[in-house]
């Protein structure tokens, strides 16, 4: 998958938790929970949103590093492409 499909993935998932988010004016090195206004319990679910869309784990240690969207994408990008087992 493309990163411009990853992030597509991951605007859609933000979507069903905050549906008054615009996609298109989020800046992609900024922190994404200042810009959306995400509570832990949102952040936990897009999380797990994340999860289920993309089949990446996504282990609770590693939460802290996904601060903004290009470390999101980044992040299931690498995880994704890695050959399970």
């Amino acid at each position: 998958m493309t990163d411009a499909g990853i992030l597509a993935g991951v605007l859609d998932t933000l979507a069903a938790i905050a549906p008054e988010v615009a996609g298109g004016e989020l800046v992609a090195d900024r922190a994404l929970r200042q810009q959306v206004d995400l509570d832990s319990m949102d952040w936990l679910n897009f999380l797990i949103g994340l999860h289920q869309r993309f089949g990446v784990d996504i282990p609770e240690a590693d939460y802290a590093k996904l601060v903004d969207l290009r470390t999101i994408v980044d992040y299931l990008a690498a995880r994704s492409a890695k050959p399970a087992g």
